[in-house]
């Protein structure tokens, strides 16, 4: 879909603009005036305007420094909070194995097994220059989807002269492998349920963190320089390129290759994780790099076909503000989606450019390279992996303890607000819209598309706000009401997402066109990913029970204007809305709860408030903490 080809199109991709612009402050003056003056929609965009990993999203655009490293900063907690990374785990002994030494002319491979967690353990080589020097700069190199990994060696895409060439070149290389692949076999590549993403345990997270620990190892290696780090991917490997550069301030260099687009934004499941992208794309998650130096590998024949004309230009806008704009460049050849020769001999220029006397002209040309035999690079040729090695269910059990743990441990309120509103993906708004007519209302927030219904009374006194999960219709005949109307209290109702009025169609397939579910020639894992609905899904687009914390929250805010006071009377699964949006919102009000569901296990939250990542930000103990609610 691009957005321009009807007038249902045309709505659609002016509405994302309108959401993207809202929420991070993009530069649409004359639509955000328009929008914000405007009244609630008539349909809510959360169920109308779903965004995917092809939809195509408005690029970034900050006028000032100061507003730009504000949003760096939240993208950082976004990115960390979605990967279950927050607070970062327990960095514990790597064991690294480095063995099975190859050598080639000017260069040298060997073998590496690390335990990045407790009983898991990554497998990579490590390609080494023998010239005789002490220190050399170090690079990291994800791999993309290709069939073999680290090890696929074909016209399009070879690992081996990658880590060979850059070696002969003087740099220490690190390739290491996705999850499910080559030699990293514990878990499949495609993983994750329900439960486990309510504790953000996932392929992203895990991938992210194994990046983490291989720039550990090769930063430890006595033949690195610490100070020159950098890394290089292309396709899946370019996403873990651009996400590590956002969060790991040790890196001083990086090329994502044939990746970062605003058209497509990744489509495995290890490219995305629930709340990753909500609000954001990868251009702008590729932007936290600056000023730092940067390559961007484009192709006419994939999602980077405009990044010349559109990405890049955008991207080198943020490097203006720091007045760095010529330490981003882009380069674009005629190609299939690829890390073929030339875009490595591209790749190969920019690093020589930010090494300077490093090595000679030949060996940026790659020339007289010999891979050695699949099974001599393989760290698990004849070779098992040690005791203690855990499957996924092992892993999970070790994630989950590792999450409770640092739940338990008493950590700074601040902390726990932020990293719950941002599992949440909720907002204090600054004004809210109020359409009344008689005793009908609807609210919504200015710019965002959403619509709140329910039911409104005036009164005198303090105002009180009465949900209940069956919505404002429902609400009216709870007794609360009746007392409340008996004494003349102002009273407002509503029927949060997805709730009484406001029940509506909502495709959580993932997917552009939901009919495709049944296209005979649908890919199985795909059509297994579009059957979940929320792995990609939830990416971009937040959860019924998030946008229902999210209404009760818009709602608070347009009671409570003036700094009133205000009394929220909830009772079952509502409750739970209640107490959370009391959680993170900071604003004056007085919990009545009745019926709050007990949630003991993972299949309490899934019946009552199925939020990925609830878990690992603390689950309600943590949201009665906050809301000083027992």
């Amino acid at each position: 879909m691009n957005g321009v080809g009807d007038e249902a199109g045309r709505r659609r991709q002016r509405l994302v603009v309108a959401v993207f612009a809202a929420i991070v402050g993009l530069s649409v003056p004359n639509l955000m005036a328009q929008r914000a003056s405007a009244p609630p929609p008539a349909e809510d965009a959360r169920n109308t305007d779903i965004i995917t990993t092809s939809t195509p999203l408005p690029l970034p655009h900050f006028t000032s420094l100061e507003a730009w490293q504000a949003r760096r900063a939240f993208l950082r907690n976004q990115i960390l909070v979605a990967a279950g990374l927050s607070p970062m785990p327990e960095k514990t002994p790597l064991h690294a194995q480095v063995f099975g030494r190859i050598e080639g002319e000017g260069y040298s491979i060997e073998k590496v097994l690390l335990e990045t967690l407790p009983g898991f353990y990554l497998g990579g080589n490590l390609y080494r220059p023998r010239d005789g020097k002490a220190k050399h700069p170090g690079i990291l190199n994800p791999h993309g989807h290709w069939p073999y990994g680290r090890l696929e060696n074909e016209p399009l895409d070879s690992g081996p002269a990658l880590g060979i060439s850059l070696a002969r070149q003087g740099y220490v290389v690190f390739a290491y492998d996705m999850v499910g692949y080559t030699d990293t076999v514990q878990l499949p590549h495609r993983f994750g349920n329900a439960g486990q993403r309510l504790w953000s345990f996932g392929p992203l997270g895990l991938q992210l963190w194994d990046s983490m620990r291989a720039l550990d190892f090769l930063s430890s290696l006595d033949d690195v320089d610490s100070s020159r780090l950098g890394m290089v991917g292309a396709s899946g490997g370019g996403t873990q390129t651009f996400l590590l550069a956002a969060v790991d301030d040790r890196l001083q260099y990086v090329s994502p290759v044939n990746m970062v687009s605003s058209v497509m934004q990744g489509g495995d499941l290890c490219e995305n994780a629930p709340g990753l992208r909500i609000g954001t794309s990868n251009v702008e998650i590729a932007a936290m790099f600056a000023p730092k130096p940067m390559l961007l590998v484009s192709a006419t024949g994939d999602w980077t076909r405009n990044v010349p004309t559109q990405e890049f230009p955008a991207i080198r806008a943020i490097y203006d503000l720091y007045g760095k704009g010529d330490q981003v460049s882009v380069v674009q050849f005629d190609a299939p989606h690829n890390f073929n020769e030339q875009s490595r001999e591209a790749v190969y220029q920019f690093l020589a450019k930010v090494n300077p006397g490093l090595s000679d002209k030949r060996e940026l040309i790659e020339h007289d390279i010999e891979v050695p035999l699949l099974q001599d690079l393989l760290a698990l040729s004849n070779r098992t992996l040690p005791a203690g090695a855990l499957d996924e269910e092992g892993l999970f059990r070790e994630w989950r303890h590792m999450a409770e743990t640092q739940n338990a441990a008493r950590q700074d309120r601040d902390f726990l607000r932020e990293r719950l509103r941002q599992t949440l993906a909720v907002e204090t708004p600054k004004n809210v819209i109020a359409a009344v007519d008689g005793r009908s209302i609807v609210l919504g927030r200015p710019g965002r598309g959403d619509r709140v219904p329910g039911l409104w009374m005036a009164g005198k006194g303090k105002m009180a706000l009465v949900i209940d999960p069956r919505g404002a219709a429902a609400a009216i005949k709870m007794g609360a009401v009746k007392l409340l109307r008996r004494t003349g209290r102002p009273v407002l109702l509503i029927s949060a997402f997805q709730t009484g009025s406001a029940k509506a169609p909502r495709n959580e397939t993932g997917l552009e066109d939901p009919a495709a579910l049944m296209a005979p020639d649908m890919d199985v894992e795909a059509r297994a990913d579009a059957a979940a609905g929320h792995p990609k899904f939830l990416t971009f687009n937040v959860s019924d029970d998030a946008a229902r914390v999210q209404d009760v929250i818009t709602a608070m805010t347009w009671a409570t204007k003036g700094k009133r006071k205000l009394d929220v009377y909830a009772n079952g699964d509502a409750a739970l809305w209640a107490l959370f949006a009391a959680s993170v919102s900071d604003l004056p009000v007085t919990l009545h709860l009745r019926g709050l569901p007990k949630l003991s296990d993972d299949a309490d939250y899934l019946d009552h408030f199925n939020v990925p990542g609830i878990l690992r930000a603390g689950g309600v103990r943590t949201a009665q903490d906050l809301a000083n609610f027992k």
